[in-house]
């Protein structure tokens, strides 16, 4: 059997690359410490394509390795060094299917990228908040697959938190969806957040529906220098016990994390007239009234 020219039947001839060279970037990731070959990589551009491509690679034993963004930096979205995977790249299935501000909720195709989601949601008035170093390509499908995390972990939780439904195909083709935008569910097995985090063993993901809120127009971000952990987190303690309606990202690096922003991101400089051991990137959001809530940063800090 040919299957290449199977996968262009199902997919077209315009999105299959044959054999990739194992220098393309899709075969790789971003640092060049994992890279592998790939029999094809192929591009689907609807559900029904990547049912149909993991149904037809099921009854013929082909590994299938699903790609996003191809940002991750742990070797999970390249292929081995057999030559005989499918790379399937799910970049292509990037349409806002909805955005249903009286639910608070959108659903999205899993190539959309993480800063075109938050985008759609600020273009209805309201606030996605995963955000992530990598947002302007990463796709919501790897976020889902990984279940990422970002900088506002602590005030909206993960990936997995921010996810009301799924639509995910299964290795042998059948399509199994949750995608709904009803907040209180008590029924049966909670199959989407066993889709969250799965990285693709127990299927691929193809679009969500997520979590909306309330768009915060109001931002006052502070970094603090600390002597140690333990200052950082009583200062974690007292910025939740004092301002927690409005805390949103409480992230803690060390000397070695400043020494590289300025060393190599020109033209950043030294924030402080001397080095500290740690630091602190504390972040505050409100709906309105910058001023008000300066000044009860500000008294907080002192």
């Amino acid at each position: 059997m040919d299957l290449l020219a199977r996968f262009a039947a199902i997919v077209g001839k315009e999105n299959l690359v044959a054999r990739p060279d194992p220098s393309d970037a899709l075969m790789q990731e971003p640092r060049g410490d994992f890279s592998g070959r790939a029999l094809a990589a192929v591009f689907p551009k609807s559900v029904f394509e990547v049912a149909e491509l993991l149904a037809f690679c099921n009854e013929q034993s082909l590994g299938v390795v699903p790609q996003g963004g191809n940002t991750g930096l742990v070797g999970g979205q390249t292929p081995d060094s057999s030559g005989e995977q499918i790379l399937l790249s799910l970049t292509k299935l990037d349409r806002i299917r909805e955005i249903d501000a009286d639910s608070d909720a959108m659903t999205l195709e899993a190539g959309v990228t993480l800063a075109r989601a938050q985008e759609a949601a600020s273009s209805a008035s309201r606030y996605f908040p995963l955000s992530l170093a990598s947002e302007g390509s990463c796709t919501i499908g790897g976020n889902l697959a990984t279940n990422a995390g970002g900088v506002h972990v602590l005030a909206y939780g993960a990936a997995r938190d921010l996810t009301l439904g799924v639509e995910v195909v299964l290795a042998d083709g059948r399509v199994l969806s949750t995608l709904s935008t009803l907040r209180k569910d008590n029924t049966g097995y909670d199959l989407t957040r066993l889709m969250i985090g799965s990285e693709g063993t127990l299927g691929v993901i193809t679009a969500a529906t997520l979590k909306l809120f309330p768009l915060r127009r109001v931002r006052v971000a502070t970094f603090v220098a600390l002597a140690d952990p333990q200052t950082a987190l009583l200062l974690l303690e007292r910025c939740k016990s004092r301002l927690g309606a409005f805390l949103e990202a409480f992230e803690l690096l060390p000397r070695i994390g400043v020494e590289f922003v300025v060393r190599h991101a020109k033209p950043a400089r030294d924030p402080f007239s001397r080095a500290f051991p740690w630091y602190a990137l504390v972040e505050f959001a409100a709906q309105e009234d910058e001023d008000a809530l300066r000044r009860q940063v500000v008294d907080l800090l002192e």
